[in-house]
């Protein structure tokens, strides 16, 4: 496994992140806690779960499913970055969802106890919340810090001006801010490249890319469906952006196997080559869809290559070979 710091911290994190969100719903306790022993086995330091992962509404079913295995001992929490998300409804009742300095003191506690540790590594929050200024965020924010329940913050789904809008905050308060920054990003979904890609290495946050395969289309969707799987890619949106994107994907499939590596690996080893991309998520359902991933950091592409995957999936713009502006304006 291969490591970088996250963002312009000193932390150190594996190129690729477990994510928790099938902990619970799709993978059985049992199962998930082979999944993440296996992980550290080969070197994954860096996991990330979110408090309403699970979808029972206040249950935090993943978190404590992360907490039960941390219970177990054998040095699992000290060998792991822990980073969870707070925004989501926990429950009914006022001041149980968003970035309120209460329930920001109210969700980290709970997730601590879900979790079973003293302290979260990375606390991120899930989406931007407009209606709460970031001067309170920001002293919520610190005063976890200082009594040692978190050490560094992060955002997931923000704009590029809601970055520069958290760190300029953060600056006045002569507050570290943000170290990162969740987003969706893959080949299919090149948005954060105009304007949240630029302002996170400006501000030396790390991306953390969601959905590194789009749900799947970027994963050998037209093979899988010829052998009969692929039920993912055969209802709802992924048919919806597979009808779109047929003619791209079948080409993509095609330069998979002519390079002679798998199409996932070669979606996510894309993301690894991008400047500003710390590590994506990747959320396996199964141990054969961890042991799979875990291929694409041994994936190299050249610029021959990552110049045909630009001619399939093409950057955002009229002009998008240019950085923001100069991709959508003169």
């Amino acid at each position: 496994m291969e490591y970088t710091q996250l963002g312009r911290s000193g932390l150190s994190v594996s190129r690729l992140v477990l994510g928790t969100m099938n902990f619970g719903p799709e993978t059985s306790e049992e199962d998930s806690f082979a999944i993440m022993d296996r992980a550290h086995e080969q070197g994954v330091n860096f996991f990330d779960t979110a408090n309403v992962y699970g979808w029972s509404k206040g249950e935090g079913v993943t978190e404590n499913i992360i907490g039960r295995w941390f219970a177990q001992g054998g040095e699992r929490r000290e060998r792991t970055v822990l980073a969870t998300k707070l925004y989501g409804s926990m429950g009914d009742w006022p001041n149980e969802n968003r970035l309120s300095a209460l329930n920001i003191r109210r969700a980290a506690d709970a997730s601590l106890r879900r979790l079973q540790t003293d302290y979260i590594d990375l606390y991120q929050m899930h989406h931007v919340d407009r209606r709460t200024p970031w001067d309170e965020i920001w002293e919520a924010f610190s005063v976890l810090r200082q009594q040692g329940k978190v050490l560094y913050f992060g955002s997931s789904n923000f704009a590029g001006w809601h970055l520069a809008q958290a760190q300029e905050a953060a600056r006045s308060r002569h507050f570290l801010g943000l170290v990162s920054e969740q987003s969706i990003y893959n080949l299919l979904t090149r948005w954060v490249e105009l304007e949240v890609l630029p302002a996170a290495r400006h501000y030396g946050i790390g991306v953390i890319p969601w959905s590194p395969l789009h749900g799947g289309l970027l994963g050998g969707v037209l093979r899988k469906q010829r052998e009969g799987g692929a039920s993912r890619g055969n209802s709802g949106r992924s048919a919806d952006a597979l009808d779109s994107h047929r003619d791209a994907i079948s080409s993509y499939e095609k330069l998979a196997a002519e390079l002679g590596v798998d199409p996932a690996d070669l979606g996510i080893a894309w993301l690894l080559h991008q400047d500003g991309v710390t590590a994506p998520i990747i959320g396996p359902r199964t141990m054969s869809q961890l042991e799979g991933s875990l291929r694409a950091v041994d994936v190299s592409l050249d610029a021959d290559t990552l110049g045909k995957l630009d001619e399939l999936f093409p950057p955002p713009g009229p002009n998008g070979a240019k950085p923001a502006p100069e991709a959508y304006a003169w």
